[in-house]
């Protein structure tokens, strides 16, 4: 199994549009999940889902204020379990 480190995932820029989050990643691809997946950053307001830091390796985000951590693998990963879900 990788190292998440070897994966080479960094976030740069965490963005919301149409009820769904987006990290921009370093290598310039863009991934997003429905903010229905994430319930504390559904029910947050805008302040709240703005006021985030990156990790110092960009492989993470948090959102102190709502006790919310996500990571790029991590959204890529419940991606796949969702539509496990789904069939």
């Amino acid at each position: 199994m990788s190292k998440i480190a070897d994966l080479n995932i960094k976030v740069q820029r965490v963005f919301f549009r149409e009820n769904k989050i987006f990290f921009a990643l370093e290598d310039g691809r863009e991934i997003g999940a429905p903010l229905d997946w994430y319930p504390n950053l559904e029910k947050a307001t805008d302040s709240q889902r703005y006021n985030f830091s990156i990790s110092p390796g960009g492989y993470g985000v948090h959102w102190e204020e709502l006790d919310e951590d996500l990571s790029a693998i991590g959204m890529l990963s419940l991606g796949e379990e969702s539509k496990k879900q789904i069939k």
